[in-house]
Order: structure tokens, then C-alpha cells, then sequence
């Protein structure tokens, strides 16, 4: 439902940048006071911009758990904040409580029909571009003085706010608000009635609907008793206003980041502590904040569903207590599966092969993003499914895995490629027969292999011939190596025999791994997705969406532009037939077939261009205006209590260094005189 229309027009402030103010089209007159306003900036603007405010449902309306929605600034120091003592504050007028709207900015961004650049940045590199240019053609209007000035006006109490307090932070003073009532605006200076004389009022005009200055003593005479490098009225709120491009653009930017763009833009060095602030802050007005993503998850869920009715989504909930009483129509929630239909059908025409891994989630609360991925026939990474789960258990990732083989994973003969977690082994021996031959074949990570060995054995020099021993492609190489192996120690051979060969060797996996012996390709998600594991949850769901939407586009484009080319296999097929080409340049075949004389090199159907598009053929559908979808009947999810995090310091955003990370060291030293191990000439 419209509730109201209103435009926008530039205002130059303080003659260093424009200031939009928005206006309600009320009646005719209003309508005319438009046209005179557009005419006037002609030179800024090259057409009128016209915006279209709805009223809210009443299922939003409804949404109130004080409970559940407390985000204030002492609940982000005891959870994830570095707390310094003797730091300064911000202030608690214009700290504003969480409400509904958080619910919405989690569910679309305030640009319309748009989402954050980060959403559909596929690579590492994310770009903001405004949505207006910062410098226009024309000169902008000047402000006398950079002053304020009696009837200038404001189009909210907000932009009031703002602005009074860039003027300060600018100007290196400081003003007390003597009078903040919702229809205007006091403040004085700090040194009002001594040394500086400056005060301004602001009123909110009614009629107009707008705020507009009624009184205004400037400029400042006043002069500050001390030099600081921060600014009282430099807070978070106001940082997090500042640097809003830059967290769109990576919501992963660093602490020091913010600080230096705060020392660039205001000449101010900010506390860590407040930088930090700032970006959650920041965060929570792009993403929503982490409350209400839970709340937004399953309404974005059901709007993506009804547009594509072939995906796949699975919650699994708790119920939710207040004392000892069950608390009606609420739900926590634990996990929750989910794979677009674009990739369910894409993995169709993949390799028959899957790699499943986890990683950790950076935010408020602690959980696990479990992906599956698998690969075309141009070795291009194809992710397929994903999961939040609170940790990798044994059930979480039996709920994944099970979800995985009923939605995607529908043909025989597929190889499962993951890390030795007991938490997979327990869930593939639970699965009835589904992840078991001759329905699937699960099988090891040589790298993590290599890693258990070493952690068992402390035996750095025996590591390559570990990882040889894997890559073995036939039987007599894999007991050539297999025998060094037990020449070192029979222990080593002992411990290697606890893993069945065909999960860990190529010579004996009967192909079902397609030459893959580790898990570097969900691991190359992971680290894509790394920028988005700090986000609520609602935003890193949409990041999957929108980032397999451009990924999607993209090598369908590719590829219809190889077949246009004349081409029939993939790039990678292409080389490797071009080198064997060379390679056999002096090879005479003499006999081949006698009957029909043809000779034909095989080539695998997925290797085909033909079928490396069909991959990527179906498209993902829009999803529209947030305010066009169907009212949300289900119940509300709440996040787990639980997983909260309690700890002071922020949560650590670098996985600790393992055996898989140390680079393989040399043999042990070798002597010269008589080819032993252990010593060398000088010793021997």
C-alpha cells in the first residue's frame, strides 16, 4: 500500500560537498514548489527523482521480542569487542534501539531493486560505484562563510544532526544539546556564555515537511582548552555513516582501514574500539542487523521458492522456552540446507564427483557453513549445495549429506571426496547405503592424509612420499613406493594399512575420483566466501544468490562464445590433445583397426562443449521488490542463545597454521663418503 511520494534535490553544504533533501508530494501546490525546485538545479540534475514510500504489513507491525533484539553497545563489547579502558563514548541520544526496519534491511538494501556491489563480487576484488557521482558539472551552490544560515532547510531531524555535527568535527569544537524534543532542535556550545556566543535552533515546519532553522548565533569565538586527536562528537554513528561505500563495497575490511579513511576524511585518529563499533554499525545498516537476519531468513527463503519451486531448502528448528513456559509461534533455529535449482540441474551434466568441506562463520554467533561443490568438464568450480549447521557433528553432517544425496546428488557412481573427519566417516556409515558402493564412493584428502601422518609420526621427511604414494596411477608404482615406505619403519606401513587403498590411492579408485585427490576446490570456495562469513545470515545466503547468479552468466557467456567459435571440446581437453599431439609426433601407428581403419582418440561426454553448457543453462530468477512478495504466515526464527559468542576480543578471522601449511623439508642430510643417512662426511 502508498502511503506517500516525495522527491529529492541537491543542497551544497559547507561548499565542499551536495547534500540531497527529500520533499512529500502532498497537493498541487507541493507539485508545483517540485517543478520550481527541478528548474532552479537544472544545471545539477538532469531529471526529477521521484520515490514511493509503502505502508508496512501487519505481520512486520507484529514483530517484538525485546528478548531476542538487544543490540546495544555493551552487548558488542561483552561478545566480540576489544574493550579498552578510558576510551571515549558515543552518545546515547542518538543511540536508537533495533525495530522492525532492521528486519527489512535485511531483507532488501536501501537502494531499490539493488544489492550491495559485495553480493555479485565473485572475485576477491570488490568495486563500489555510487549511485551518484560525487562531483557534478556545475558549480555548487555556496554557503556564506561555510555557515549555517536562518532558513536554511533540512528534510529530517536526522540530516539535522549530521550536519551540525560534521560542522563541529570540521571545525574542531564542540556543542550540548539544551533542548531535543521530536519537533526541533537546540544546541549551544560547550563554552556558551564565557568565550563563544554560538547557538542554533532548528524547528520542524509542518506544512512543508521539513525542518528549518529558526535561529542560528554564528560563528564560533571560542577556542579549545586542549588538542586531542579524536573528537567527542566524531562517534561511531556517525563513522559508521562515513565509511558505509567502503563496508558495501568488503564487509571484511580491516579495523585499520577505517581508521586511516577517518584520518583521511575528518583529520581525526579514532580508538580501535571505535572503529570497530563503527563497522558493525555499518554492517548492520547494508546487511540487517544479526537478530533480525534470523528473523528475515526464512521470508527470503519462501520468496525464493515461490519463484523457483524446483529449489531445495530444509530447516531444522528447536522449540523456544522462556523459563519453563514453550513460547508460542517461535522457533530456534539449528540448521538449514539449502541448493538453487540452477545447481541441482547443473550438476547433471558435472563430473560424477563431489567435494564437501566446512568452515567456520565469523559473526555474533558461532555456526559452520558446510559447501559442496563439483566440477565441469573446463575444471571450473561449480558449487552446489550449502548448509548452516552450528558445528561439524556428526548429525550436522549427517542432516548435510543426507539433504546432499536427496535434492542433488540423485545418480549412482558419484565419488565423495572430503577431509578424516569422524564426524563425515559417522555420517556416511548412517546413511543406509546412500554415500556406500556402488551408490557412491567416499574417499580421502591425500593433503589431509599427509596431515594426520604427520601429526602421528613427526617425520617431516616422509611427507612427499606419502603424498607420491597416493598419486600413484598404477599398482607396481604404488608398491615401489609403498615398499620405501616400509623400509623406513614398518609402523609407517602399519598405520597407512588402517586406510582402505581405494580411499586414498588413484591407482586403486577405479576412477570415481577424476584425478582429484584433495578437497582444493570446495577449499577455493571457502576462501571466496571468506568476505562473507562476517555477515548475518540472511546477507551471506544472498551472497551465495547473487554471486552463482554472476558466476553462472558468465561461463555461459563463455561457453556459447567457444561453441560459436567452432569449437567441440573444453579449453582444458583442447591443450592437453594439442600437447599429446606434439608429444607423439614420432610414434608410427601401423595396425589399428583392420576392419574399418578408424582411430579415434576417446573424449568423455563432459569434456564436450555441448555439454559444458548445459551446465550452466538454466538462469536464476529475480527475485523483485521485497514489497511484492507474499505475506510471510510461518513462524519466527530466533537464533540459538547458545551459540552466542561471550568472549572478549574479536573473533579470530585466521585459521592456526597445521602440518598441511609447512612447506615439505628436505631429505635428511645425506653423507658423500658412504651414501648413509644421518651424518654427514666431516662426521662419518
Amino acid at each position: 500500500m502508498i502511503s506517500s511520494i516525495l522527491y529529492r534535490y541537491p543542497v551544497s553544504v559547507f561548499s565542499e560537498f551536495v547534500h540531497f533533501q527529500t520533499k512529500y508530494v502532498t497537493n498541487e501546490g507541493s507539485m508545483q514548489e517540485m517543478f520550481s525546485v527541478y528548474f532552479e538545479n537544472r544545471s545539477q540534475v538532469s531529471f526529477i527523482e521521484l520515490y514511493i514510500e509503502f505502508q508496512q504489513s501487519e505481520a512486520d507491525r507484529n514483530i517484538e521480542w525485546r528478548d531476542y533484539n538487544s543490540d546495544s553497545e555493551e552487548e558488542f563489547e561483552s561478545n566480540y569487542e576489544v574493550v579498552q579502558p578510558n576510551e571515549d563514548d558515543d552518545e546515547a541520544a542518538d543511540i536508537m534501539e533495533t525495530d522492525v526496519a532492521e528486519v527489512t534491511n535485511a531483507l532488501a538494501n536501501q537502494q531499490p531493486f539493488e544489492e550491495p556491489s559485495f553480493m555479485r563480487a565473485v572475485d576477491l576484488e570488490a568495486m563500489y560505484v555510487p549511485e551518484y557521482p560525487e562531483n557534478f558539472n556545475a558549480e555548487p551552490l555556496v554557503v556564506p562563510d561555510g555557515e549555517f544560515v536562518v532558513e536554511m532547510e533540512f528534510s529530517s531531524r536526522e540530516s539535522v544532526i549530521a550536519a551540525v555535527k560534521d560542522y563541529a568535527i570540521r571545525r574542531g569544537v564542540d556543542y550540548r544539546m539544551y533542548e531535543s524534543e521530536p519537533q526541533t532542535f537546540y544546541a549551544k556550545c560547550t563554552q556558551y556564555g564565557t568565550s563563544c556566543d554560538w547557538l542554533i535552533r532548528v524547528s520542524m515546519i509542518q506544512r512543508k515537511y521539513c525542518w528549518k532553522i529558526r535561529r542560528y548565533n554564528g560563528s564560533h569565538t571560542c577556542t579549545r582548552s586542549s588538542i586531542s586527536q579524536d573528537h567527542f562528537k566524531l562517534d561511531s554513528i556517525t563513522i559508521a555513516e562515513a565509511i558505509k561505500p567502503l563496508v558495501e563495497a568488503d564487509p571484511s575490511i580491516k579495523v585499520k582501514s577505517v581508521i586511516a579513511e577517518v584520518q583521511s576524511k575528518f583529520n581525526y585518529t579514532i580508538s580501535y574500539r571505535k572503529a570497530w563499533l563503527a563497522k558493525q554499525k555499518s554492517v548492520e545498516k547494508i546487511f540487517g542487523g544479526w537478530e533480525a537476519s534470523y528473523e528475515a531468513l526464512p521470508i527470503w527463503f519462501e520468496a525464493m521458492c515461490a519463484k523457483e519451486s524446483s529449489a531445495a531448502v530444509h530447516f531444522e528448528t528447536m522449540p523456544c522456552y522462556q523459563g519453563d513456559e514453550l513460547v508460542p509461534n517461535i522457533r530456534v533455529l539449528h540448521r538449514v540446507f539449502w541448493s538453487y535449482y540452477p545447481c541441482i540441474r547443473a550438476f547433471r551434466y558435472c563430473k560424477p564427483v563431489v567435494q564437501v568441506d566446512g568452515t567456520h562463520l565469523y559473526g555474533k554467533y558461532k555456526g559452520c557453513l558446510l559447501v559442496a561443490v563439483s566440477q565441469d568438464g573446463n575444471n571450473n568450480i561449480v558449487p552446489i549445495a550449502f548448509a548452516i549447521v552450528e558445528s561439524e557433528t556428526s548429525d550436522a553432517c549427517y542432516f548435510f549429506l543426507s539433504n546432499l544425496r536427496r535434492h542433488v546428488v540423485t545418480r549412482d557412481g558419484v565419488g565423495l571426496i572430503s577431509d578424516r573427519h569422524d564426524s563425515i566417516s559417522s555420517a556416511v556409515e548412517r546413511s543406509n547405503g546412500a554415500w556406500s558402493p556402488p551408490r557412491a564412493f567416499h574417499m580421502f584428502c591425500i593433503r589431509h592424509i599427509e596431515s594426520n601422518f604427520l601429526r602421528k609420526f613427526k617425520a617431516p621427511y616422509l611427507q612427499k612420499l606419502i603424498v607420491n604414494i597416493g598419486y600413484s596411477r598404477t599398482v607396481h608404482e604404488f608398491q615401489l613406493l609403498y615398499g620405501r615406505l616400509h623400509e623406513r619403519g614398518e609402523a609407517y606401513t602399519r598405520w597407512l594399512d588402517r586406510i582402505p587403498r581405494e580411499q586414498y590411492a588413484l591407482a586403486f579408485d577405479g576412477g570415481y575420483r577424476w584425478g582429484h585427490m584433495t578437497t582444493n576446490l570446495v577449499e577455493c570456495i571457502n576462501s571466496v566466501l571468506k568476505g562473507a562469513r562476517n555477515l548475518p545470515v540472511t546477507a551471506l545466503v544472498k551472497a551465495t544468490f547473487y554471486r552463482l547468479n554472476e558466476l553462472f552468466t558468465r561461463k555461459r557467456a563463455e561457453a556459447e562464445a567457444r561453441i560459436n567459435a567452432g569449437y567441440v571440446f573444453s579449453e582444458t581437453v583442447t591443450s592437453k590433445l594439442h600437447a599429446n599431439q606434439r608429444a607423439a609426433g614420432n610414434i608410427q601407428v601401423n595396425c589399428f583397426d583392420r576392419q574399418n581403419e578408424i582411430f579415434e582418440v576417446y573424449v568423455h561426454d563432459v569434456y564436450k562443449m555441448d555439454q559444458v553448457r548445459k551446465v550452466y543453462r538454466v538462469r536464476f530468477r529475480p527475485l523483485g521488490n521485497p514489497t511484492t512478495w507474499s505475506m510471510y504466515n510461518g513462524p519466527r526464527f530466533v537464533p540459538n542463545p547458545f551459540l552466542k559468542r561471550v568472549t572478549k576480543g574479536r573473533p579470530k578471522m585466521t585459521r592456526f597454521l597445521n602440518e598441511m601449511d609447512t612447506r615439505m623439508l628436505r631429505h635428511p642430510r645425506r653423507c658423500k663418503q658412504c651414501g648413509a643417512e644421518g651424518h654427514s662426511r666431516s662426521r662419518c
